[in-house]
């Protein structure tokens, strides 16, 4: 798997108080991973995986089923085919990335959806040394180029080995292209394929709350699911774990009531006219697990809660890993924490993200921001707390201009700059 190499300086805003710093008060972070599940208790290589847990909630990331679930699974389903994908064609196509119209005539079907979006979505299972999983993925190509979530892939490690089983019965190994943790996001070669379908990418900035959507994937193994709901939330903070540089996942998600469960992480969230508009990777469950008669660890299920990454945000970064670069974030060069009342004061608490920090030459000391300072809006972006204010700067690219409205001493003040990149300078 590839490393990602990172600025010493923090990759976008980073919470001053994640892994080296006492975890911040307040309701916990979203959900946790929707898509691969690992079976081994322990954090992944190089990241920390908040246990969310507010009353009986928990927060997972949505993946697959793990060592145990898998092992039930095989014993239920037909051996693997082999083989590579199915199809005439030899030349390589890609996603066709489509803007929705003003109108865009008349929405399908759930059925209709589904019938045309599932050649394009995969099971993708993947073998590590100490652990396995499974999750879904996206055909961005027909000769086999797929997106998926980092944490589904991850869990191979520089050894393992990642299986592709296409909707047609078909299946072939893969290799990672490229990964990206800060938005969870990774693609995938399948070897010595063709003539696949590739998904149609729609566009995350124009759904709207209350619209319909259908989710799809491999929940607990089961492939080729389809579920569907609606719009439930849009920008909703989502922050599922950092590395082990202290650099935050997390991204503005797309909630839905769509039925997500562990083995969903990577596929697609598509509206009713079947384009793509977000990667279903979290959800937010009842439990925090509970122990099966078989003594195997249960992982919670869905419960109307399900996160998915906006299509929108992720195109450039995951256009920079087919082309074999190394994914760049937006930052403002600041490390943040939720805002706290101090030594027991009645004074109401303004909501944003509090400056900790403020890194030497970055964009936003240069702009006059310093510690203390309460950020409540990134534009016309309301800031709630610290992972808003984080997932809202991933939303942009560097080189973006941005109006930063924040508080201090009492009085509300703006200023303009042009956000940082992580981009490594050396």
């Amino acid at each position: 798997m590839n490393d990602f190499p990172r600025d010493e300086q923090p990759a976008g805003p980073t919470r001053s108080d994640q892994p080296a710093w006492p975890a911040p008060a307040g309701p916990p972070p979203p959900p946790p991973y929707a898509g691969s599940t690992a079976v081994a208790e322990r954090p992944r290589r190089g990241r920390t995986v908040f246990a969310a847990g507010l009353l009986t909630a928990a927060l997972v990331v949505g993946g697959g089923a793990g060592v145990g679930g898998a092992a039930v699974w095989s014993s239920l389903s037909d051996d693997a085919t082999g083989g590579s994908a199915s199809g005439a064609s030899t030349a390589s196509t890609t996603s066709q990335v489509v803007d929705t119209p003003e109108d865009p005539g008349e929405q399908g079907t759930v059925q209709q959806v589904a019938q045309e979006v599932l050649p394009s979505v995969v099971k993708i299972e993947v073998q590590g040394a100490q652990e396995s999983g499974s999750g879904s993925g996206i055909v961005l190509s027909s000769d086999g180029q797929i997106l998926t979530n980092n944490h589904v892939v991850e869990v191979a490690g520089d050894s393992g080995t990642i299986q592709v089983d296409f909707n047609d019965g078909s299946t072939a190994l893969a290799e990672i292209v490229g990964t990206d943790p800060l938005t969870d996001t990774a693609v995938i070669q399948a070897q010595d394929v063709s003539g696949l379908t590739p998904a149609t990418i729609g566009s995350s900035d124009d759904l709207q709350v209350g619209q319909g959507v259908v989710a799809i994937g491999s929940p607990y193994g089961l492939d080729a699911t389809v579920t569907s709901g609606i719009v439930s939330a849009l920008d909703r903070p989502v922050d599922v774990g950092s590395d082990s540089e202290g650099n935050t996942t997390a991204y503005p998600a797309v909630q839905t009531d769509a039925a997500i469960n562990p083995g969903n992480s990577g596929g697609p969230l598509v509206d009713m006219y079947g384009h793509v508009v977000g990667i279903n990777s979290s959800i937010r469950t009842a439990g925090n697990g509970s122990t099966s008669p078989f003594g195997e660890t249960a992982e919670g299920g869905s419960i109307g809660l399900g996160f998915a990454i906006p299509i929108d945000e992720v195109m450039p970064i995951v256009e920079q890993m087919v082309d074999g670069e190394t994914p760049t974030h937006a930052r403002l060069g600041i490390t943040v924490s939720d805002v706290r009342a101090e030594g027991g004061s009645t004074a109401a608490v303004v909501d944003g993200a509090q400056v900790q920090e403020i890194g030497d030459g970055s964009t936003a000391g240069d702009a006059g921001l310093q510690a203390g300072d309460v950020i409540t809006r990134i534009d016309d972006t309301a800031i709630s707390g610290s992972d808003s204010l984080i997932a809202t700067i991933r939303s942009y690219r560097p080189g973006d201009t941005v109006t930063v409205t924040y508080v201090r001493d009492g009085e509300e003040q703006t200023t303009d700059l042009e956000l940082d990149s992580d981009a490594t300078t050396s």
